[in-house]
């Protein structure tokens, strides 16, 4: 028996490029917003190298995604219309976002009232 992961079928990007949709082949979709994709972005940035380097990133309320390149056939790498483009997100991170996303959506957003952050960008 073997155990196979959800794979993707198709990435579609909504038309204002603040939304990117998901579909997998047990049909599920599932839809993230890009400021959410911005602010859990697996890259070095803004994971760290460990826990304790983990960055807080305010002021991606409007972020939206410019595009999107395949890396190899496991993972996309998203480019930001705010030049990020350093995390490449495999077809298993899109999957964590997913089912983890109240914990990590709430996690970011008692991050930045405790560090007096704002999801506003800066004028």
């Amino acid at each position: 028996m073997t155990d196979s992961k959800p794979w993707p079928t198709e990435l579609r990007l909504s038309k204002d490029r603040k939304r990117l949709t998901v579909t997998f082949d047990t049909g599920e979709a599932h839809e993230y917003s890009a400021e959410y994709l911005r602010v859990c972005s697996p890259s070095a940035e803004v994971q760290g190298h460990s826990p304790a380097q983990r960055k807080t990133v305010p002021g991606k309320m409007e972020v939206g995604i410019l595009q999107l390149d395949p890396v190899g056939n496991y993972a996309v790498r998203i480019h930001f219309d705010d030049l990020h483009n350093t995390g490449i997100f495999s077809w298993d991170y899109f999957v964590k976002l997913a089912n983890e996303r109240e914990e990590l959506w709430g996690g970011y957003l008692r991050e930045m009232e405790e560090k007096g952050l704002s999801r506003e960008p800066r004028r």
